[in-house]
Parts: C-alpha cells; sequence; structure tokens
C-alpha cells in the first residue's frame, strides 16, 4: 500500500494514528473508525435535469474517501443532462477510489424507475441513493456508513428532522406533510422513524438482494415502498442525523401534491403487506418453537 492510501481516512494506518493521537473513546465519538480495504460502496444517482448541479454533486461524491462505484441513471432528461452524460461516458477514468456505470432511460419514467434500475446495477456491499440536486452532502457518507460496516446495523436511514446538522429553513406546509406521512407510514411498519421521505437509505447488499426483486414504483412512492419492505423483513434499521439544504420550486425542487397523495396510497398498499409478513414471519417462529 502506498503512502497515499495510508494516510487515507479510515484506512487502519490511518485510524491506528488517529487512536493514538485522541483516544479510542474520542474516536468513537468523532466516527473515526476502520473501512476494509475490500469494502465496495455503491453509490445510486437518478438524474433528471439535473445539468446545473450534476458535475458538482459528482466531485462531491467522488471526494467521499471509499472504495465506490458510481451508478447514475439518466431518466431521460430533456435539459442537456443526457449529453452531459454521454460525454463523461468517453472520458477514461483512472481513479482507482471510483468507477462509473451509466445508464439511460428511453422515455420518462420516474425516481423510482431509475432507483430501481440503479439497484439491479449495483454490486457493492453497500447500497446509497444519492440526489443530483445538492440537497443532501456527499461529505456525510462515512457517519452514515459505520453502523454498517461495523456490523450493528443492517439499514441506515438519514434524518432531516433529528435537529443536530445543518437544515434550511423552507416550506411549512412540506415539513407537516414530512411528518404526516412519517407518522402514518410508522403505524404500519411499527418503526419509529422520524423521516421516512428522506433520500440517504443505506442498505446491506443482504438486505437489498432481498427487496430489490420486488420493487414497483416508478415515481417518489419508492421511499414508503423500500421502507414498507425492509419492516417486513428481519432486520437492524438504525437512523441518523444529516445537514439538508433543499432547494425550492424556483431552482428546480420536482415533488408536488401529486406525489403526497401517491405516498398515501403507497403507505397504505405497502403498509399493509408489511403487516402481512410481519405476522407470516411471527407465525412460522412460534410454529419453530413448538
Amino acid at each position: 500500500m502506498d503512502h497515499q492510501d495510508t494516510t487515507r481516512p479510515h484506512t487502519a494506518e490511518w485510524h491506528a494514528r488517529l487512536n493514538g493521537i485522541l483516544g479510542s473513546a474520542a474516536c468513537r465519538q468523532l466516527g473515526v473508525y476502520v473501512i476494509p480495504d475490500h469494502f465496495l460502496l455503491s453509490v445510486v444517482i437518478p438524474v433528471f435535469n439535473e445539468r446545473h448541479t450534476l458535475m458538482s454533486l459528482l466531485d462531491r461524491v467522488r471526494a467521499v474517501p471509499v472504495r465506490k462505484e458510481i451508478v447514475l441513471v439518466d431518466d431521460c432528461s430533456r435539459d442537456g443532462t443526457t449529453d452531459l452524460l454521454r460525454e463523461l461516458e468517453k472520458t477514461p477514468n483512472n481513479d482507482a477510489l471510483n468507477t462509473l456505470s451509466i445508464q439511460f432511460h428511453s422515455v420518462n419514467r420516474g425516481k423510482g424507475a431509475a432507483v430501481r434500475t440503479g439497484f439491479s446495477r449495483a454490486t457493492g456491499d453497500v447500497l446509497i441513493i444519492q440526489d443530483a440536486d445538492l440537497e443532501y452532502d456527499p461529505a456525510e457518507i462515512p457517519r452514515l456508513l459505520q453502523p454498517i460496516i461495523e456490523g450493528r446495523a443492517d439499514v441506515v436511514f438519514g434524518s432531516r428532522f433529528l435537529g443536530d446538522q445543518p437544515h434550511r429553513v423552507l416550506y411549512y406546509w412540506h415539513y407537516l406533510a414530512n411528518k404526516g406521512l412519517t407518522m402514518l407510514s410508522n403505524l404500519f411498519t411499527n418503526l419509529n422513524l422520524t423521516d421516512m421521505e428522506t433520500c440517504y437509505k443505506l442498505f446491506s447488499k443482504e438486505i437489498m438482494s432481498q427487496i430489490s426483486p420486488t420493487l414497483q414504483q416508478e415515481r417518489f412512492g419508492i421511499e414508503p415502498e423500500l421502507t414498507a419492505k425492509v419492516s417486513a423483513i428481519p432486520c437492524r434499521i438504525f437512523e441518523m442525523s444529516i445537514s439538508y439544504h433543499g432547494r425550492t420550486y424556483d431552482e428546480g425542487k420536482k415533488i408536488g401534491l401529486k406525489d403526497g397523495f401517491s405516498a398515501l396510497w403507497c403507505i397504505t398498499k405497502y403498509g399493509v403487506q408489511s403487516i402481512l409478513a410481519r405476522r407470516k414471519i411471527k407465525a412460522a417462529r412460534k410454529k419453530t418453537r413448538h
């Protein structure tokens, strides 16, 4: 391993050096931990009309000091994003930490469809969804990864509402809608999440292999669908605070009232399915004991 690798954050050498300076307790509090050399993170990025933010976002994702495959899925953009990605596809890659996989939809299908396409191409040990609009900061990904890499979690949700990270102040009614949808989702899933609609959802490869083939939603309904389906299988779910730099509609925000009603339907549909699945698992366990 060369000098650059040994000084890269989250290597064993980097951890040992900081542990010697700060002590193990401080390192745990600061998120100083080791990411194994063989570990691969899949970053699935659904893209639709994000020409003005995409390259900045890619720079931030590439800068995350973790070995990654970046899976970009263009959902038939109409603002020149597709041409940008076609050029990016031709660019030689000499970055040992980052590989690119670029997929294109021939018609616009929605975020959920793009996420599903990305999941089907991803091969990493952990998968994360990353929007292309700079509302979520990729620099926070290593902190979100820690519970999974340390074997304490199978799924991690990044919450915009836990309160200890910067959060742009925007629409009060959006806030109420998010809280209401999360509460309704929790009633069905029996989880105590604070932010079901968050983009930042991380899944171990084992969990994703179970739920990915069953995903159906084409648009923003993918969020409650993913939440309901992880609640229906035995897994350890963590929630961690994240910052949020939300956009206004003038700045390109896409979700609207129609998506809110769709989310209600998806929460109910997949929530009922999750209740039935949990009851089935409980009955099977009870039968095994006897």
